[in-house]
């Protein structure tokens, strides 16, 4: 049998490797790339220019590539650009990006999207991350490897979430959560480091007891903030310095 149903609506101008599977009522638009081993189940909408790696999953009714919800887009060809292993389950949404950034939405591999996560125009989602039921975030939100968004936390405009981070249920966040942190709340504020995350992540008890360590710096010694990066440094463990490099690069608050 075909890999495609025949209720299946699919451009001319897409390309789909031969062993991608399309199920009842899809459609696949323009300029739309799929890779080798993806399934696209029914009831999927694909707009271009979208290009989707190998091995991913759609469930039903996800709308991918969709134009940007965003006031300013005038029609101009922008950009999603999916990995490889993503799940993206029942009714989520990722939109392409705008011109007013790179003009192009970016996901890298193996992460999940959980029903009804949204991700915006001009994100950058890098691998291994969750976004939990209708986890949500808005224009240019940069999420880094291994994080986690419960469900219902919603990201302001231009935030960024660091590595290994963790964001509890409901976690209303308008600045910017550093690598390894965990948040909660309305606003969110820190909670500690997310050290049951790292140990599961096989990563050494010496380096999770210095993030500790550096999380006291930050957040319970009241030094000025320059003060708390250099003492950081001073901890000399990789993975601080990443947490410290994360800081000092902050374009916007932290959550303090």
């Amino acid at each position: 049998m075909s890999p495609i149903h025949p209720t299946a609506v699919i451009d001319a101008t897409a390309e789909l490797a031969p062993d991608v599977t399309v199920g009842p009522y899809s459609v696949i638009g323009a300029g739309v790339r799929i890779g080798a081993r993806s399934r696209i189940g029914p009831h999927v909408v694909i707009h271009g220019p979208t290009s989707i790696g190998t091995d991913n999953r759609i469930f039903p009714f996800a709308s991918v590539g969709e134009d940007p919800q965003d006031k300013k887009y005038g029609g101009e060809k922008t950009f999603l650009t999916i990995g490889d292993n993503n799940t993206i389950r029942e009714y989520a949404t990722l939109h392409r990006g705008t011109v007013q950034d790179a003009g192009e939405t970016r996901v890298g591999n193996g992460n999940l999207f959980m029903a009804y996560s949204h991700v915006a125009h001009d994100c950058r989602i890098g691998d291994q991350i969750v976004m939990a039921n209708a986890a949500s975030l808005a224009g240019h939100v940069e999420v880094q490897d291994w994080a986690i968004l419960g469900g219902f936390t919603v990201v302001h405009q231009f935030c960024r979430i660091g590595t290994h981070g963790f964001c509890a249920m409901g976690s209303v966040i308008a600045k910017d959560i550093p690598p390894y942190v965990i948040v909660g709340g309305h606003p969110a504020q820190p909670r500690g480091i997310n050290a049951e995350g790292l140990r599961r992540r096989q990563i050494d008890t010496e380096t999770i007891q210095q993030l500790k360590n550096a999380y006291r710096i930050l957040y319970m010694s009241n030094r000025k903030l320059e003060d708390a990066i250099t003492a950081m440094r001073a901890l000399g463990n990789t993975r601080v310095n990443r947490l410290a490099d994360f800081v000092a690069a902050r374009s916007r608050s932290i959550v303090r």
